[in-house]
C-alpha cells in the first residue's frame, strides 16, 4: 500500500505540472504571449524557446493524458482484485492441468476396458472349451465303464480257461483235497496225501465227496 501511495502521489504530482504547462500553452495560442514556464528549467532553458506555441500545447497536452491516465491505474489498481485474478488465473491453470491429467487417465482406462474385454471374451472361449470336453467325458465314461467290465470279464473268462488247462494237463485228482496233480506225483504237493493207488481203489472226485 506505502508503494502505491508513493505513486499516486508521484504521477498525480507530475500531472498536475503537465496540466500548468497546458493550460500555459493554451493561453499562448490565444492571446499570443510569452512562454514562461520553460524558463525554470535550467538545464534546457536555452534550447526550450526555439519550440513553436502548437508544439508546446500538444506536447503539454500528451504528456497531460498520459501521466492522468498513469496516475488514474494506480489509484484504482485494486489489491484485492489482483489476488482474485491470481487465484482464478491460478484455478484455470490447475483446471487444464487436471483436465490434461483425466484426458491420460481416461486412455488409460480406456486401455484396461479393452484388456478387460479382451480376456471377457477369452475367458468365454475358455469356458466354451471346458463345457465341451465335459460333454466328451461324460460320452466317453459309458465306453469307459464298458472297458471296465469287458476287462473283468476277461480275468474271469481267463481264470477259467486256466482251470481248463488244468484240468487238461492234470488228469489225476487228490483223493483226499480233489486238486489236479500230475500223474508222476506219488504224494499230494498241496496236502501230502499218498495218492499213488491201484487203479481200482482211485475214485472220481464226485464221489469222493
Amino acid at each position: 500500500m506505502a508503494k502505491k501511495g508513493i505513486s499516486v502521489w508521484l504521477f498525480s504530482s507530475l500531472t498536475f505540472i503537465a496540466l500548468i504547462h497546458l493550460i500555459e500553452a493554451f493561453s499562448v495560442l490565444i492571446f499570443n504571449t510569452e512562454i514562461r514556464l520553460l524558463q525554470l528549467y535550467p538545464f534546457i532553458n536555452e534550447k526550450l524557446p526555439t519550440i513553436t506555441p502548437t508544439t508546446y500545447f500538444w506536447i503539454s497536452a500528451a504528456a497531460t493524458f498520459i501521466l492522468w491516465g498513469i496516475t488514474c491505474v494506480t489509484a484504482f489498481e485494486n489489491p484485492i482484485e489482483i489476488f482474485l485474478n491470481k487465484i482464478l488465473s491460478d484455478a484455470k491453470t490447475q483446471s487444464a492441468v487436471e483436465a490434461k491429467i483425466l484426458e491420460e487417465k481416461s486412455e488409460v482406462l480406456d486401455a484396461m476396458n479393452e484388456t478387460i474385454e479382451s480376456n471377457n471374451e477369452i475367458l468365454a472361449q475358455v469356458r466354451d472349451i471346458i463345457y465341451n470336453i465335459r460333454m466328451e467325458v461324460k460320452e466317453v465314461e459309458p465306453l469307459k465303464e464298458g472297458i471296465e467290465k469287458m476287462k473283468t470279464e476277461l480275468i474271469s473268462l481267463r481264470k477259467e480257461v486256466k482251470k481248463l488247462e488244468e484240468r487238461a494237463h492234470f488228469q489225476n485228482l487228490c483223493p483226499a483235497c480233489a486238486k489236479p496233480v500230475l500223474p508222476e506225483f506219488k504224494i499230494c504237493p498241496y496236502c501230502g496225501e499218498n495218492i499213488k493207488l491201484p487203479l481200482e481203489n482211485v475214485v472220481s472226485v464226485k464221489q469222493y465227496r
